[in-house]
């Protein structure tokens, strides 16, 4: 029986990227063809730009999917897909775009092939308002890891915006499902770690950068660590705090922009890692979108995180277009919610 198409409209909620990325994710690993229109059309250069475009060809060529509508500005999609094949695969997305949202795309569907993939992804690794390289090695591929995934990343090449230039390889063993978890208590915290990475930069900024970072953390000495990223393309400087707990990894990221201060950059981060500290949840608010998807794959899970975003409350939308389940949003306490998955039975 042939399945029917879902239409979605990319305009809706946050109306940006996730929408076309969250569906094409699935519609890999459901088998299940859909229609998209209006696409980013509310951004201000609306439809698919590069990194998107680049998605979508991975998508497509890891399911040998028909596909109409595959071109740089389209705002409209068609995705058809067929059964997700094992490989190794190389995309190179030509710009700085980033590679780690092309490759949380088609890392989920690759689990569930019948062989092993290596996938090799040329681009931006750690971008503004996108998960840079390091959420996939310490936040988001241990919790796929806790769900029965076997994944091995590598950073063989950083690539910073505007440069790009980079490339990550991935390893993925395949499962043949993944399991629920529970993510309502953070546990202890085991771990903390800030980074300073730099590129063709002068060191003061990290010297400046480190400072603050001493100052409002006032953590021990040896959690301090600097990274000299001189294999990079273009100049480049990102902040990466680690908070490992019992049950979770959380990454917060600062990047240097011109034009401003370096211990602006690390004033934010620490604003950031400290909110996290203090509000006692186990998911911030970015790894609260990531976690939906093999969540609702596993056919169920919950997690306990802060006020939703519309990120989040966009792809908990996407998803019910998929797959027929429950997704309660709770408040359980000030600021607190316990996001609840649950797929209905026949």
């Amino acid at each position: 029986m042939k399945e029917k198409l879902i239409h979605l409209d990319g305009s809706q909620g946050e109306g940006g990227g996730q929408i076309l990325r969250t569906s094409l994710a699935l519609s890999v690993c459901l088998q299940k063809p859909f229609k998209i229109e209006k696409i980013r059309a509310n951004r201000r250069r609306p439809g698919l730009m590069r990194q998107h475009l680049t998605a979508v060809k991975a998508a497509a060529r890891i399911s040998n999917a028909h596909v109409e509508g595959d071109e740089l500005s389209s705002q409209q999609l068609l995705f058809s897909p067929n059964e997700v094949q094992a490989g190794e695969y190389h995309f190179a997305i030509g710009t700085a775009g980033s590679a780690t949202l092309v490759l949380q795309t088609i890392l989920l569907p690759l689990l569930f092939a019948k062989g092993a993939s290596k996938i090799t992804i040329e681009g931006g690794t750690h971008n503004p308002l996108a998960p840079p390289f390091d959420f996939l090695q310490y936040a988001y591929i241990p919790l796929l890891e806790k769900m029965g995934a076997k994944i091995k990343a590598t950073l063989v090449r950083p690539g910073f915006f505007p440069a790009g230039g980079g490339c990550i390889e991935l390893e993925v063993e395949p499962v043949d499902k993944l399991k629920p978890i529970s993510l309502a208590e953070r546990g202890k915290i085991v771990e903390k770690k800030a980074q300073v990475l730099i590129s063709g930069l002068p060191f003061h900024i990290v010297e400046r950068e480190l400072k603050i970072l001493k100052q409002k953390l006032n953590w021990p000495d040896n959690c301090y660590e600097i990274r000299d990223m001189n294999s990079a393309y273009g100049p480049g400087n990102v902040i990466t705090v680690i908070v490992k707990s019992e049950n979770v990894c959380e990454v917060f990221t600062g990047f240097g922009e011109k034009g401003v201060k370096a211990e602006a950059v690390a004033d934010k981060v620490v604003k950031e890692v400290r909110r996290y500290i203090t509000s006692d949840v186990p998911v911030e608010e970015h790894l609260s979108d990531q976690v939906l998807l093999p969540m609702a794959l596993a056919g169920k899970g919950e997690y306990v995180t802060t006020t939703p975003s519309r990120h989040t409350l966009t792809n908990i939308d996407v998803i019910k277009h998929f797959i027929d389940m429950t997704i309660n949003i709770e408040e359980i306490e000030n600021k607190q919610y316990l996001i609840k998955l649950e797929k209905r039975t026949m």
